[in-house]
C-alpha cells in the first residue's frame, strides 16, 4: 500500500467512526450512505443526516479523487504539473436547538508528486449563542490535540482559524474559531509525512469526543421563538461565508466536484433580515460581541 492508499484508508475508517458516534449521540436519525464517481478520476462516499433528536441535517462525507487539475487551480496553487490526487473527509453538522453548536470538520491531503504534498484541515465551531464554558472545553481539547505533537501547533493554528472563518463584509468570524492548517509538510512543521497523518488522525479523533459533550450539555435546552430566529440569522452568515470565502467549496467547483456533497454545508433553514439589530445586554448582542479575531480560550 502506497501513502496516499494509506491516507486514504484512514480516512475512511474515521468517517466510520465519526458517523457510528453522531448516530448514538443523535439516539433517532441514521445515515443514509451515496456512492458516487466522479467524471476524471476517483470518487467517494456522501453521507448524510437529517431529521435526527439533535441533528437537524449534517454530513460526513469521504472522497479519493485524482485527475487533472484546471488551469486556474494550477495557478492558485503555483504549481507546474497538471497530475493530482486529492483525499479527505469534511463533516458539517446544523442542529435543531439553537444552543448546539454548527460544528465543521475537514482533514484531507494532496499530492501532485513526491516533491509537492501536503496535508490541510482542522476543527472549528460555530454557536448561535456563544457559552463561554462550552468555548472553553472546545478549545482544550484541540489545544491537547495540538500539544501533543508541538506545542507551536495550537496557537499557530488557532491563529490561523481566526484569519480563515473571516466574514470580511460584515468584520466579524464565523463563530468561535479552532484550528486550522493548510499546507502541512515537513519542511513546514518539522515532522514526518507519517508523523504528519497521524496528527491527522488526532485531529480527526477529537471530533467525537468534542462535539458530543456539547450536544450532552445543550440538547434539552428550551428555547424560545426569538431565539430560533436567531438561530436562523446566524445560519445565514455560515451560508454566506461557504459561497463567499470557503476554499474547498472553490475547489470542489472548480475540479468538478458532486455539487450534492459539496453544499451539503447549507443549513437546511437560514434567513437574511434585513438591519437586523440586536437588543443591548441580550444573549444575541454578547454572542455578537464576542466573533472577534484574538480572544483566548485556552
Amino acid at each position: 500500500m502506497g501513502f496516499k492508499e494509506k491516507v486514504a484508508a484512514a480516512y475512511q475508517l474515521i468517517q466510520d467512526q465519526i458517523c457510528e458516534g453522531l448516530e448514538q449521540a443523535d439516539g433517532k436519525a441514521k445515515f443514509e450512505q451515496e456512492l458516487w464517481d466522479r467524471k476524471g478520476g476517483g470518487g467517494g462516499r456522501t453521507r448524510i443526516m437529517q431529521h435526527g433528536n439533535v441533528i437537524e441535517k449534517g454530513g460526513v462525507n469521504f472522497s479519493a479523487v485524482h485527475g487533472k487539475l484546471p488551469e486556474a487551480v494550477k495557478k492558485a496553487f503555483n504549481v507546474e504539473s497538471d497530475d493530482f490526487f486529492a483525499t479527505g473527509v469534511s463533516i458539517v453538522m446544523h442542529p435543531g436547538n439553537p444552543f448546539v453548536p454548527i460544528i465543521h470538520m475537514n482533514i484531507r491531503y494532496f499530492e501532485m508528486d513526491e516533491q509537492t504534498r501536503w496535508f490541510g484541515g482542522g476543527i472549528d465551531l460555530t454557536p448561535h449563542f456563544i457559552i463561554d464554558t462550552d468555548v472553553r472545553y472546545f478549545h482544550h481539547l484541540l489545544k491537547q490535540t495540538c500539544d501533543s505533537f508541538d506545542a507551536s501547533f495550537y496557537p499557530k493554528f488557532k491563529a490561523h482559524a481566526d484569519d480563515y472563518f473571516y466574514i470580511r463584509h460584515r468584520e466579524e468570524t464565523r463563530g468561535v474559531g479552532g484550528i486550522f492548517y493548510d499546507r502541512l509538510k515537513p519542511e513546514t512543521c518539522g515532522l514526518s509525512f507519517d508523523e504528519i497523518l497521524d496528527f491527522s488522525v488526532a485531529v480527526g479523533n477529537t471530533f467525537i469526543p468534542a462535539y458530543t459533550e456539547l450536544i450532552d450539555r445543550n440538547r434539552d435546552a428550551e428555547y424560545t421563538e426569538r431565539e430560533q430566529e436567531w438561530q436562523y440569522l446566524r445560519r445565514s452568515r455560515y451560508a454566506e461565508f461557504n459561497l463567499v470565502y470557503d476554499a474547498g467549496t472553490k475547489f470542489g467547483l472548480e475540479t468538478n466536484g458532486r455539487i450534492e456533497s459539496i453544499l451539503m454545508s447549507l443549513p437546511p433553514m437560514a434567513k437574511w433580515v434585513y438591519n437586523h439589530k440586536t437588543v443591548p445586554g441580550s444573549a444575541e448582542s454578547y454572542t455578537l460581541s464576542m466573533l472577534k479575531k484574538g480572544i483566548q480560550w485556552a
